[in-house]
């Protein structure tokens, strides 16, 4: 299979970018114009060309796009380009700031002039900043033929970073995990339903209106802790608290950037999301926001899903141009609306499956508890048998308000969140208990799992390993090992986990742990488990991935759920086979019990 590298130089000026504008919103643009496209196949002399959109065309229809694979330094741009504009689509697709994410961190630059620089394999140009405003028509003889070799030197450069980039290793794996996230956007599937939005979109500023004026609440009321607290608790919705810096007790998390209000404005009602828009001053709520983008995009086309990959510490995907499908709600009255709206072609139905507690089982496995293993295996309540261990009762007289805090403690003290903590988290989901219950809870969940204790000590000592350059492993053998000189763990998909610059400060007259990504930041062994953990389960996920897509076209990955979009008249087969894409595991994982759910529908909400 050839490799074809591209870069495409377009029209831009200060209204009209991508500093303004999404990707798919400048692409679909009126105003949007190629001045020309440099291509490379594999390593022979980059060619350039500029033109009317006919000449350009059918000047790239020559190469051999169905039978070669496709790479760019930012491969959404130029793809959906190739894709929307010329009517061409590659076998598969590469992309080196993908890459880069993936090697060095997501936190680190990723532009073409920064992987020169760092690869050491040229230096990129400045030419583009001389042709803002331009159009094609605009510039001389000359002028294009500089631009022409700016444009050259820029795909010379990523080949060349390419190439270095797999002789040092990148995994085959993931190559292939980049491709089926690219497609997500530059081949989309899924459609918007127009009707739906805007009568969404109605009833959202309708309710916003009406609570507002209904309330009676004035400027002073929002911006009062105490008055807002006592507004969402009419609502039946109890508000977030931290403990205060200042003075070690309790106090409302309602300040613009506590965790706490930010979940708030993504609360299903948009009730809730209407007091927060208030409180802050702004117009729109967010789900009004998110409605007015869907309903942009439905106007010009498909859905193209903005998935950036490696976009979190651990691997894992978050959302991009704009659009994070990652936290569409899906709880409450008014949530789900917008996933409704999303649906599948015609003659086709989107397939939804979640793994179950995934990271619950990895951790469980990872750490060597056999019993809570088994437990998973044989498909038992767990968040049961917690509760049943935290109030000293059989398993059969567990209310269901005590197995709600029995799931509590199983998905959130695995990773050594403390009482004070816990008894935070609980409040958040309407649930008091005292602070002398919690330290019980905290305790019991210890004295049960002391398996999973050891390996949060077990990542202390990596942690220290890691500073000193010293191979060290965590947890079960085979699945983590930290290679000196490497600033982290090499995962199973052969990428690795890092802290970068990871150094012991004394705070205190404690010793503390502090890695740089975005600044300083602390990290302690139960935060490192978490960090395995989600990396780990992303790993089994991407490997899930790859199984589907060779049959069915994923269109979507949320969290630790898969969507693919398959024929209708094959549903309930492809389901069966969905599902046990999703309960397999690499062998590397073996004796790790996973498990799904999965549903189908036309729209995205129906799964």
């Amino acid at each position: 299979m050839d490799l074809i590298t591209v870069d495409i130089e377009s029209h831009y000026d200060r209204e009209y970018s991508l500093s303004k504008l999404t990707t798919e919103e400048y692409v679909r643009d009126d105003r949007f114009e190629v001045i020309g496209v440099a291509v490379k196949v594999n390593n022979g002399e980059t060619e350039w060309a500029s033109g009317t959109h006919t000449q350009i065309q059918r000047w790239l229809r020559h190469f051999d796009w169905e039978n070669s694979r496709m790479l760019a330094q930012n491969t959404i741009f130029d793809g959906f380009i190739m894709s929307e504009r010329f009517g061409i689509h590659a076998k598969c697709y590469a992309d080196t700031m993908c890459m880069a994410r993936a090697i060095h961190g997501p936190h680190r630059k990723a532009s073409l002039a920064e992987l020169a620089k760092r690869y050491r394999v040229g230096e990129k140009g400045d030419e583009v900043i001389n042709a803002m405003g331009k159009r094609r028509a605009d510039f001389s003889e000359a002028e294009l033929a500089k631009y022409g070799d700016y444009c050259i030197n820029d795909v010379d450069l990523t080949y060349a970073i390419f190439n270095k980039m797999i002789r040092y290793g990148f995994p085959r794996g993931e190559i292939q995990l980049i491709d089926l996230t690219l497609k997500m956007f530059i081949r989309p599937k899924l459609e918007l339903n127009i009707t739906q939005l805007e009568a969404h979109l109605a009833d959202i500023q309708r309710k916003k209106e009406k609570v507002l004026r209904e309330s009676g609440v004035t400027k002073e009321d929002l911006a009062s802790s105490n008055k807002f607290a006592e507004l969402l608790r009419q609502y039946g919705v109890e508000p977030p608290v931290k403990i205060s810096k200042l003075t070690g007790k309790e106090v409302y998390a309602l300040a613009k950037n506590d965790d706490g209000f930010k979940a708030l404005a993504e609360h299903p009602m948009i009730e809730i999301q209407a007091l927060c828009a208030g409180r802050l001053s702004e117009k729109s709520t967010l789900e009004e926001k998110r409605t007015e983008r869907f309903l942009g995009i439905a106007k010009r086309g498909l859905m193209p899903v903005p998935l950036k990959y490696y976009a979190a510490h651990t691997g894992r995907w978050g959302g991009s141009d704009k659009v994070n499908l990652q936290n569409l709600p899906s709880r409450g009255a008014d949530a789900g609306k917008l996933k409704d709206a999303l649906e599948a072609p015609e003659g086709y139905q989107i397939i939804d499956s979640d793994s179950s507690q995934i990271e619950a089982r990895v951790l469980a496995w990872l750490a060597g508890q056999d019993d809570l293993v088994e437990a998973f295996a044989e498909g038992k309540d767990v968040y049961k048998i917690m509760a049943s261990a935290i109030y000293n009762k059989p398993e059969d007289e567990v209310t269901s308000a005590e197995r709600f805090v029995g799931k509590t403690t199983i998905l959130g003290a695995g990773y050594g969140m403390g009482a004070v903590r816990f008894r935070e988290q609980l409040k958040s989901f309407g649930v008091d208990i005292t602070a002398e219950e919690s330290q019980d809870i905290i305790r019991v969940y210890r004295e049960t799992y002391p398996q999973i204790v050891e390996l949060w000590a077990e990542a202390q000592a990596m942690l220290k390993a890691v500073v000193m350059d010293e191979p060290a492993i965590l947890g079960r053998a085979g699945v983590l090992e930290v290679v000196p000189h490497r600033n982290g763990m090499k995962l199973p998909n052969g990428l690795f986990l890092r802290y970068e610059q990871l150094k012991i400060e004394e705070e205190d007259g404690k010793k503390r742990y502090k890695y740089k990504a975005h600044g300083w930041k602390d990290i302690y062994g139960g935060k490192v488990i978490e960090n395995v953990c989600q990396a780990i389960a992303r790993c089994i996920i991407g490997e899930q991935m790859i199984k589907i897509s060779k049959r069915y076209d994923v269109v979507l990955t949320v969290h630790d759920a898969i969507a693919c979009i398959v024929p209708e008249n094959e549903v309930e087969e492809a389901q069966a086979f969905v599902e046990e894409c999703m309960k397999w595991t690499p062998d590397w994982a073996k004796g790790l019990p996973v498990n799904c759910e999965s549903g189908y529908g036309v729209s995205y909400g129906d799964c």
